[in-house]
């Protein structure tokens, strides 16, 4: 498809969702199909990039914790250039681009070169992996509120939080990028009063045919999640709805995991 008349194009931040590609809604589907290039973090799977159309450029720009081969800066340059010879581009991202994705420092940098840029939502990886092993994130008289938090913060850097508010024993915990850090959350939430035996969900590649997940608790999940073997991109579901999975009801998805630790 040939590049549009117009001088200057347009970038859609686009939500790949959690991994299965069923899981895109129908708008970042049709923005995919109708993309001059698309550009792509690692957090997109394999699934998901088979439906950019054959003669769209891809241009790779994942970066994972302690490793960024394309800064930040660089990647809004790119589509600042992109745009202004006049392509469609796709700026996709893994879960919903607005929710610890960039997205936001990437569409002020867009809005600030006069790049029209348009944010097309994605189901985020909380819900898709919650779903996807039948764990609902609130349950009227067990969670009344869910927060969502980045386990990751700056080298010699202590994790900030409201930890009082954190250990409400009625709030869902939904840990991105915490997988490094999950020692110091978990002694965090037990410190400020969060039992010991809340449990734990991890989930890694959740809704991909690869998904692996394991069941723990406050009190052993950095154990149990070291000696599993996790590696990044691993979810945390930190509450007392962990407990009411219909793990059974996740036949759709493999789970690739010899015995699940479950908190007693």
């Amino acid at each position: 498809m040939a590049p549009a008349a117009n001088p200057i194009g347009k970038v859609f931040l686009v939500g790949a969702g959690p991994g299965d590609p069923d899981l895109l809604t129908l708008r970042a589907l049709r923005t995919i199909e109708a993309a001059h290039v698309v550009v792509y973090d690692r957090l997109v799977s394999p699934p998901v990039l088979a439906l950019v159309p054959k003669g769209a450029a891809r241009i790779d720009v994942g970066k994972q914790s302690g490793r960024h081969p394309v800064p930040q800066s660089e990647i809004n340059q790119i589509l600042i250039r992109l745009a202004r010879s006049g392509r469609t581009v796709v700026r996709l991202k893994g879960g919903d681009p607005l929710l610890f994705g960039r997205g936001v420092e990437e569409a002020l940098a867009l809005a600030a070169a006069g790049i029209p840029c348009e944010v097309v939502p994605g189901i985020t990886a909380a819900q898709g992996c919650a779903a996807a092993l039948g764990v609902p994130l609130t349950h009227r008289g067990i969670a009344t509120g869910v927060r969502y938090l980045t386990g990751h913060c700056l080298a010699d850097k202590a994790l900030d939080f409201d930890w009082r508010g954190l250990a409400d024993p009625q709030t869902t915990l939904i840990v991105y990028m915490g997988l490094a850090n999950i020692a110091q959350i978990a002694v965090q939430l037990v410190g400020h009063g969060r039992s010991p035996l809340t449990p734990v969900l991890v989930i890694s590649r959740g809704t991909l045919s690869d998904q692996r997940w394991l069941v723990s608790s406050l009190q052993t999940a950095a154990e149990d999640v070291e000696n599993a073997g996790f590696a990044s991109p691993t979810l945390f579901i930190v509450g007392e709805v962990v407990a009411l999975a219909h793990l059974n009801k996740a036949e759709r998805y493999a789970c690739d995991m010899d015995q699940p630790a479950v908190a007693t």
